[in-house]
């Protein structure tokens, strides 16, 4: 029989990629340890968003099945990750009147939260984080933690998160097809700042860059709140596709190629005759080899990578936030693992950039020592945050509540 579930945290990162999932303990002291990983190639994703809940369920199930061998725990409930083109965010003001003369309540917070959110946003579209930022008491901003704090009038900054409701709606009804109950929706570069962002990264002021299959998410992170996010069509798969193209090898190969031979810098040409610099590779037809030249390999590699920090660079401009980061960049997600991508960046930007490794685990962690897994581990440190639980106390009605959601979050925000 397997083992009960208390104590225990389950996240699913549903890529364009890879499907992971992951399940962790809360140990002595509250340490993380890992006690079992599951991961597939993911199947009916297309840029972050499902396209077949039948196939993209079934690989779902293969990775929970795969971490449930490992772990010996049966997985019925999880915290899952979501991006995509779809998202976007807004930034909102919230009012509300102090109703205790003896200071300001929780209650205040979560009336002034609400009044945030009743922006005027399309039919199709649903809000899956209200996070509020700082406040402001009887015209006094700046203010991280309100309650107790006396006054008449008090408001809020908000960063409000939405998706497309059919991408949300497909997303948790492919989960609940693998037959796992799903404890919140977070949005992926979230996740993954919970598990390679320190509290003073946040606070100084960083960004952090989710370098996934299809699309690049990134979250910008000053004064120890979120304040901005956005999405770039432009992932790893990418690179590859274009590796495809220019070197007529397979997407397999391609790949390959990619994370051995590539570079996001191509460095000075090789000498005329120079078979250093030639490598064998399949080409486009079954059973024929070719040989290309690493060189070019990088070329294509770094123009395609040049054009993504261009992308970047307008992003972080368009936020308003661009000159808030004296802690720099992060990179995290597959995408992070091509080589120099990250000395390329603080050439072109000029900042302190760094690889995000998840730290901190006990248990099985030598699979987890790379930027493609901090979504998955951050999954688990969102839940160890903001809503832990032994999933048979769980109920699918309960999580899928806004309010109950945000009062959870209120809840560890605020002492």
């Amino acid at each position: 029989m397997a083992r009960t579930m208390a104590r225990t945290i389950v996240g699913i990162d549903v890529g364009t990629s890879k499907i992971c999932t992951i399940v962790g303990q809360i140990g002595d002291g509250r340490r993380l340890n890992i006690l079992g990983v599951g991961m597939v190639p993911s199947r009916g994703i297309d840029k972050g968003v499902v396209v077949n809940i039948d196939d993209a369920a079934t690989a779902i199930e293969a990775s929970l099945e795969k971490a449930e061998r490992a772990s010996g725990l049966r997985i019925s409930h999880a915290f899952v990750g979501v991006a995509g083109r779809h998202i976007s965010s807004l930034n909102s003001r919230g009012v509300a009147a102090v109703q205790n003369p003896d200071g300001i309540t929780r209650q205040d917070v979560a009336r002034a939260v609400e009044a945030a959110q009743l922006v005027a946003l399309p039919t199709q579209r649903e809000i899956i984080h209200v996070i509020p930022r700082t406040y402001v008491i009887d015209g006094n901003d700046g203010i991280r933690d309100p309650i107790g704090m006396s006054g008449l009038r008090l408001e809020v900054e908000t960063h409000i998160i939405t998706g497309e409701a059919m991408a949300i709606q497909n997303l948790i009804r492919s989960v609940e097809r693998a037959g796992v109950q799903i404890d919140d929706l977070v949005l992926q570069p979230l996740a993954a700042a919970e598990a390679v962002l320190s509290d003073d990264d946040k606070e100084r002021g960083v960004m952090l860059i989710d370098i996934g299959g299809a699309t690049t998410d990134l979250a910008i992170f000053a004064q120890g709140g979120v304040w901005h996010t956005g999405v770039i069509p432009v992932g790893g798969q990418h690179f590859t596709n274009d590796i495809v193209y220019v070197l007529h090898t397979p997407p397999n190969t391609a790949e390959y190629l990619k994370l051995r031979y590539g570079s996001a810098i191509a460095g000075n040409p090789p000498a005329p005759g120079d078979e250093s610099d030639l490598i064998d590779a399949e080409t486009l037809t079954v059973g024929e080899k070719q040989q290309i030249s690493a060189h070019l390999l990088k070329q294509v590699l770094q123009a395609r990578a040049e054009e993504l920090i261009e992308l970047i660079v307008a992003e972080a401009r368009r936020s308003g936030y661009e000159g808030m980061l004296p802690a720099g960049i992060v990179l995290t997600g597959g995408g992070a693992q091509l080589s120099r991508f990250d000395d390329l960046l603080r050439d072109d930007l000029g900042l302190p950039v760094r690889i995000g490794i998840p730290g901190g685990l006990g248990g099985l962690t030598d699979s987890l020592d790379s930027p493609a897994y901090a979504t998955a581990v951050g999954l688990l440190r969102w839940g160890m945050r903001y809503g832990g639980r032994p999933p048979e106390q769980s109920s699918s009605d309960d999580t899928s509540s806004l309010y109950e959601r945000f009062r959870r979050w209120l809840r560890e925000l605020l002492p």
